[in-house]
């Protein structure tokens, strides 16, 4: 009898309107335990540098992680373990790159681990992890960006919400994988426990061209559709939207099997 997938996950990369494409995304689930991941790097230098950027956090990523599922015990510690070794590596792949072909470049990186139905997460920058829970949506990792100070002055009346949308300073990045001193690392030690209804999105920034109510009324809408058709949709709506400046889209949805 074969087994039942764990996961149910889907990937979508799109250009947007960018003349090149430097976000890169990828998954794995074991075939040998409930286990897997999905990685999602944005990449930064302009065309070339973000496009290598992006695929330096990849392959160290995989470099990493697939290490430890390819063994035949599978140590939960290893795993857990391997997730800031990830993040180091690509440090060093970026800042090794950068000085031999004296360039700088810089990547995001939100990497997801999910064991049985408990799921860890790194996350450097300001690539979104979102939860659909009781039809709601909330974003359970950290922005690594200015827009949380910014939209903090909303509350204390010192900046409209249109103002706070607006911000020139907005998607200025306080954290990212550049080769140097990382200044903030997102890596909870206690798993988030899934329930079967869950949905996880995993994105780059070109994902919030729409906002968190368009994604929480289309999941509203779409929950129980297979992952695919959920990433599809959510695409269809960015491209509905006909944004000018639409920035590059990596989508990764993910449904914990239904038991």
């Amino acid at each position: 009898m074969l087994a039942t997938p764990a996961y149910d996950i889907a990937l979508i990369l799109d250009q947007g309107q960018r003349d090149s494409q430097e976000d890169a995304i990828a998954a794995r689930v074991s075939d040998t335990a409930d286990a897997g991941y999905v990685v999602v790097a944005d990449g930064m230098g302009g065309h070339d540098a973000g496009e290598v950027a992006s695929q330096l956090i990849i392959s160290a990523w995989r470099d990493a992680m697939d290490a430890q599922m390819d063994e035949p015990d599978l140590v939960q510690s290893a795993l857990l373990d391997a997730l800031p070794m990830a993040a180091m590596q690509a440090n060093a792949a970026i800042a090794s790159h950068g000085e031999e072909n004296k360039v700088n470049l810089g990547s995001t990186l939100l990497g997801m681990l999910m064991l049985e139905q408990r799921i860890f997460w790194i996350s450097i920058g300001d690539s979104p992890l979102y939860l659909f829970r009781d039809d709601t949506l909330s974003q359970i990792n950290e922005d690594h960006s200015m827009a949380p100070m910014i939209d903090a002055q909303i509350a204390q009346g010192l900046l409209s919400a249109k103002e706070a949308q607006m911000h020139p300073d907005r998607n200025q990045l306080t954290s990212v994988i550049m080769g140097a001193a990382i200044p903030k690392v997102d890596c909870p030690e206690q798993p988030l426990d899934l329930v079967p209804a869950d949905i996880l999105i995993l994105g780059s920034d070109g994902l919030q061209y729409l906002d968190n109510t368009e994604i929480e009324i289309l999941l509203r809408t779409h929950n129980q559709s297979p992952a695919r058709d959920i990433a599809d949709a959510l695409l269809q709506a960015l491209k509905a939207k006909a944004d000018p400046d639409q920035d590059n889209i990596s989508i990764a949805v993910v449904k914990p099997a239904q038991t």
